[in-house]
Order: structure tokens, then C-alpha cells, then sequence
């Protein structure tokens, strides 16, 4: 029995529009990789007193950030190009909520004069809703062991709002900042720096964990439980993220002519190779720094850096610079990690990568690629939204980047305002210090650690001493 279909439109399904539809579904699964990867660290880098909740908490984060993206938040992200066609953000979100008209049709029932590359975008909604979720999962490392769920799950939904309404005037070819000149590649702003803004606020209010600059209870130290884990954890990061670079083009006729999200010119290749070279020089470096100093965090943080560094310029580098820029990120997230830990502040990887040298990435794209066409959109041949208008200048990264932290700030100052007037948001001492397994799911760690056994034999031994005085 042949298929019948309501009004079919060939042009939303032909074969070059799914080796499209392809590109794009491998772009969330190596979203999806991304958040193993980052599950990976949190096991090898939390005590092991709170390894299940840390990691359950960033699980459930993750999916109340997807589900909210899927509620609203692509519609934000979309409106950019609504408002090129002359429309508005409220048809955006009549389109793109969870109930809208073009989330709930098929593709071959859509006149592509309504909506052409229907399921391209379609499964933008499942990709970006990943790095949605990814967001509230490397907010969670600044607040993890520290800050009670209820309020992380409310900071994972506001974020999710706030840092869409970013993505549209950050991330893209034709929203607000990308048409004035700002230019990130990879979502730098809205994926990383925004986060960090949060994170800095939010660390001031929680304070540090036991053991980490001073002895608490039992916890003498605070010590990685695996180090391996960890490792595991930055490999599997690199192994994802270059599916997600294929998600980061646009692909035009003749076939698969490849322009970057940006609308600058660019190919599959070069975006490739200065993945692997942002790589290579972080890790170079990282290494230099982590034999130096004798410490081994630099060892890690060093390619991802470099990886963070690089990523706002995929695009419009060449390999050699991309290697050379990443370079020098290790060394500027060494100076934001070691400026902090000589104040005792409790937070070593959003503001050291992400403020530290995203924020470089983002002004060294300035620098090294100023004057470079990008911004407004294929077809388009004047107005304000005419292909390529606009250049990348050091200004506009900059703006870009107070932007992004400071939406970031902003978000969290609120937050923080109506947890300490309603629900609170710091976990007790005593509960830290006996970690939240325990405290949450009544889960007693298998081992018990040398720095535990020696903070319990040190807490016995003051009783002992006071007894005797006494």
C-alpha cells in the first residue's frame, strides 16, 4: 500500500537535505559525549563522601535546562532570524515554544516558502537544549558540595532563560551583537563566560568547602579521589566536541559549501585543524607549566584552555595562529587560578578556563582576525542584514565579553537575593563536612580515606586530651 501524505513538499527532504539533517544529529551526539566527559571529571575531582549527589544533581540540572530549552528557549535563540525577515520575537515563540507550529510538523508538510530546512532546525532544538543543559553542568562545578539542590534546580532554570536571550544576541549571524561586530564561533559567550559571571557571585556567598584552604571536622585536606577519572573525563570532552564543530556550519549550494554559523568564510578543514591545534598548544603549554610548578592540575587544565581560547575563532584562524594563541591560555588561566588560591577562593575551573581565557580567546579573535567580513546572512545583498557588512574589531569583543559576564553576574545577584530571603542556599557546615551521600541518600562511601581516618584519629585524640584535662 503506497504511503499517503498530506501535501508533500520534496524540496524539505531530498538527499542533500538529510546528509544536512545527519551533520546536525552528530553535532548532539558529541553534545552528548560532552556531558559524560564533564560527568567524569565531577566523579574524579569531588569527595568521595558526595560522588553520587554531585553527579545526580548535575544529571537532574542538566535535563530541568534541557526541558526548559525545549519549553522556550530555542524560540529565543530563533527570533534573530525572525526579526531578519522582517518579523517579530512573539512569532519566534509562536513557532518555537512546545506547542508552537513549526516544533510539531512534520517537514514534508511545511511549504518550504514558509519554513525551507525544516528538520535542520528541528534538531537545532535538541543540539542547543544540550548546551543548555551543559551550562547548568559546569555552573554546578562552582557550586557543587556547597549549595542546597533546590536552590541549584531553580538557578538551572532562570539560567536556561537568561542565557538563551545571550545566545540570540551573542551566538549566531544577525542578533544585536553579532551584527555589530562581535564574533564568536563557538558560543564562548553564552556557554562559558555567562556561567563564570554566575560563578563568581555565587562562590562569594557559599564560601569554601571543608578542607580545601583549612581543616574542618574530619576533613584535614581536601584531596581528587581519582585522578585517572579526571583524565578519562578531558579525553572524552576531546573526542565529542569535533561533531559539534560540523553543528557550528552552515552548508549552502553548490552542495556543501560550508560558512561559518557567523556567516565568515571558513571550511570543514581549517575549522577542524585549529580544533586539534587549540588542543595541542594548551597541552604543550599546560605540561610546561604543570613540570614547572610541580603541580599537576596544569596538566588538565592546559588543553582545555587552550580549547576554550580557541574556540570563539574556529572559524577565521589558520592553524599556526590558532596553536600559537592557544599557547598563551594556559598561562592566563595559571594567573586567575593562582591569584584566587592565594585569597582562598574556592572555585578552580569556570573562572581560571572560562573568565581567564575565554575571555582572552575572545579579545585575541579581535586582534589577530581584525577587519575580517562576517555577520549578516547568505542572499542578503544591502540592508542591515547584508551578507558579511560587518568586520571583527577588538571593541566589540570586548563588549561581547562584559556583556557575558556581566548577564551572568546579574542573573546570579538576583538569585542570591531571594534564596537568602526564602529558601537559603548554602548546605550546613556539619553536612558538608560528613558529605551529602550521606546527608541526602543515607550512602556511606566503601572506603574510608587516609585524610578521613586521620581527621577522625585527630578528632579522637583532642577528646582524649580534654577528658584527661578535665
Amino acid at each position: 500500500m503506497a504511503l499517503e501524505m498530506a501535501a508533500p513538499f520534496a524540496e524539505q527532504v531530498t538527499l542533500n537535505m538529510l546528509v544536512q539533517n545527519l551533520v546536525y544529529a552528530s553535532g548532539t551526539v558529541g553534545a552528548i559525549f560532552v556531558v559524560i566527559g564533564l560527568l567524569l571529571i565531577d566523579v574524579g575531582g569531588v569527595r568521595r563522601r558526595n560522588a553520587f549527589n554531585a553527579t545526580v544533581e548535575k544529571m537532574v540540572g542538566f535535563f530541568i535546562s534541557f526541558a526548559t530549552y525545549f519549553l522556550i528557549g530555542f524560540a529565543f535563540w530563533a527570533a534573530q532570524y525572525y526579526i531578519m525577515e522582517g518579523y517579530t520575537l512573539t512569532d519566534s515563540i509562536m513557532d518555537w515554544w512546545a506547542g508552537g507550529a513549526m516544533v510539531n510538523s512534520m517537514a514534508h508538510t511545511v511549504d518550504p516558502a514558509v519554513f525551507p530546512g525544516l528538520n535542520n532546525f528541528q534538531i537545532f532544538v535538541f543540539f542547543l537544549a544540550c548546551f543548555a543543559g551543559i551550562i547548568s553542568v559546569l555552573l554546578h562545578f562552582a557550586v557543587s558540595e556547597r549549595m542546597k539542590p533546590s536552590a541549584y534546580y531553580i538557578s538551572a532554570f532562570v539560567a536556561t532563560l537568561v542565557s538563551s536571550v545571550l545566545s540570540w544576541w551573542t551566538w549566531g549571524s544577525v542578533g544585536p551583537l553579532t551584527n555589530m561586530g562581535f564574533h564568536d564561533f563557538f558560543g564562548v559567550g553564552f556557554v562559558y563566560l555567562f556561567p563564570a559571571g554566575m560563578a563568581f557571585v555565587f562562590i562569594r556567598k557559599l564560601g569554601a568547602r571543608p578542607g580545601m584552604y583549612t581543616a574542618q571536622g574530619a576533613v584535614t585536606e581536601y584531596r581528587p579521589p581519582n585522578l585517572g577519572l579526571l583524565t578519562t573525563g578531558v579525553m572524552t570532552i576531546f573526542a565529542g566536541l569535533p561533531m559539534v564543530i560540523l553543528s557550528c556550519l552552515f552548508f549552502f549550494d553548490p552542495e556543501a559549501l560550508a560558512v561559518s554559523v557567523t556567516m565568515a568564510d571558513t571550511s570543514v578543514g581549517i575549522a577542524f585543524n585549529n580544533y586539534g591545534a587549540a588542543w595541542a598548544g594548551g597541552a604543550i603549554m599546560g605540561a610546561i607549566l604543570a613540570y614547572s610548578t610541580r603541580k599537576y592540575s596544569y596538566l588538565l587544565l592546559g588543553p582545555l584552555a587552550g580549547y576554550v581560547a580557541g574556540a570563539s575563532g574556529f572559524d577565521v584562524y589558520v592553524p599556526w595562529q590558532m596553536f600559537l594563541v592557544a599557547l598563551g591560555a594556559p598561562v592566563v588561566a595559571y594567573l586567575v587560578y593562582e591569584f584566587m588560591k592565594k585569597r582562598h577562593i574556592d572555585e578552580h575551573k569556570l573562572l581560571p578556563l572560562f573568565a581567564g581565557a575565554g575571555s582572552y580567546g575572545l579579545i585575541m579573535v579581535g586582534i589577530v582576525n581584525a577587519g575580517t567580513p562576517h555577520a549578516g546572512y547568505l542572499g542578503f545583498e544591502d540592508g542591515p542584514y547584508a551578507f558579511q557588512h560587518s568586520q571583527i574589531g577588538v571593541t566589540m569583543q570586548l563588549v561581547g565579553v562584559v556583556v557575558s559576564l556581566g548577564l551572568g553576574m546579574i542573573t546570579a545577584w538576583v538569585l542570591s537575593f531571594v534564596f537568602e530571603h526564602t529558601i537559603g542556599m548554602r548546605v550546613s557546615d556539619a553536612a558538608q563536612i560528613e558529605g551529602l551521600d550521606k546527608e541526602y541518600w543515607d550512602i556511606e562511601p566503601d572506603v574510608e580515606t587516609s585524610i578521613e581516618q586521620a581527621g577522625r584519629n585527630g578528632a579522637s585524640t583532642a577528646t582524649t586530651t580534654a577528658n584527661a584535662v578535665a
